[in-house]
Parts: C-alpha cells; structure tokens; sequence
C-alpha cells in the first residue's frame, strides 16, 4: 500500500524513469548487484504507465459519448 510520502510518479515522469533504466541497461551501466532491482522497477513502471493510459482512454470515451460524438 501506497504511504503519504509515496506519490505514484504522472506518466511523464514514469516513462522519463524508464528511458533511464533503459539507456543503463544499453550501456551497461548497471550492476548485476543492481539488476534484478532495476528490472523490478521497470517492470512496475511499465504496470503504471500501461494503467494510466487505459483509464485516460476509458475517461476520454466516456467525455465523448457523454457530448454524443
């Protein structure tokens, strides 16, 4: 569960966070100390990003049956 001072990062910020891992990941920049923790979080990241984008299709079909479009 979700405490006060963990916010859920916007999608801007989930996906800049991916690109990082990304391009560590490309670059071997990342540890295999590191790996699996990294993986993890892109795994969860994508999660988000992919739950975000479902509601805001859901949220924007509603808008445009609501005006009958």
């Amino acid at each position: 569960m979700e405490t006060p001072q963990e916010k859920k990062p916007s999608y801007d910020e989930a996906f800049q966070e991916l690109e990082r891992i990304m391009e560590g990941l490309q670059n071997d920049d990342i540890s295999v100390d590191e790996l699996t923790h990294k993986v993890k979080r892109a795994s969860e990241l994508i999660a988000h990003c992919n739950k975000m984008l479902r509601d805001t299709e859901k949220e924007v079909g509603d808008i445009i049956e609501e005006l009958g479009i």
